[in-house]
């Protein structure tokens, strides 16, 4: 599986195209998907699937218009429904644009395949309730959204999040995963599962 990371929108949010004989499927498109769309055409591509790892507004700037000119459907945890209720999921206040309404399909937890390839969907709440891991074993890489970053963890003083139970996702859900297992957050760089159990000061001497 190939992965090209995007930085979109305006905190420069991580979106992940994901490829395989073919297939795409893109995991958290926040910012005008321009740049997208010119890889899968470039690349001769077709968008099958887009995923939201959680419903925070600098997820979704992208979704409606690459969902438009895809056709692709949009999945998504209605754990975080709730958010699209106010200025975290939707946008439009404290100085950041409005995100465009949209559609989705609920994603649950579980075993399931995109792109043909085996994918365990976890469930990772803390960070907002819905929030959902991409696990793909066959390419070690898993997609955190905010759950985790390099050396730190994603933001629980947002109406939803929780510290506890952001810690217990990654200790029982990230941590559990191969140590080579390569994690995709939301926003800065790549990390492992080994390099975070080994170094992220949230779980020193904790584990």
């Amino acid at each position: 599986m190939d992965i090209i990371t995007f930085a979109l929108g305006p905190l420069q949010t991580n979106g992940y195209l994901l490829a395989h004989a073919g297939r795409a499927l893109f995991v958290d498109p926040g910012g005008d998907p321009a740049p997208v769309l010119d890889a899968l055409q470039k690349r001769g591509l077709a968008l099958e699937t887009i995923v939201l790892t959680h419903l925070h507004f600098d997820h979704a700037y992208g979704v409606a218009a690459l969902a438009a000119a895809t056709g692709a459907p949009v999945l998504a945890n209605p754990a975080d429904e709730y958010l699209l209720e106010s200025w975290l999921g939707r946008g439009g206040e404290m100085g950041v644009p409005e995100v465009q309404d949209y559609a989705y399909q609920p994603l649950a937890a579980g075993e399931t395949a995109f792109l043909g390839l085996a994918c365990r969907v976890l469930a990772t709440p803390g960070h907002s309730p819905g929030s959902l891991t991409l696990y793909f074993p066959e390419a070690g890489a898993a997609f955190v959204g905010d759950l985790i970053f390099s050396r730190s963890i994603g933001r629980t003083d947002f109406p939803g999040g929780d510290t506890d139970t952001l810690l217990a996702s990654v200790r029982d859900k990230i941590f559990t995963l191969p140590p080579d297992t390569r994690l995709f957050p939301g926003h800065g760089p790549a990390t492992t599962v080994a390099a975070e159990s080994a170094h992220n000061p949230f779980f020193a001497g904790v584990l």
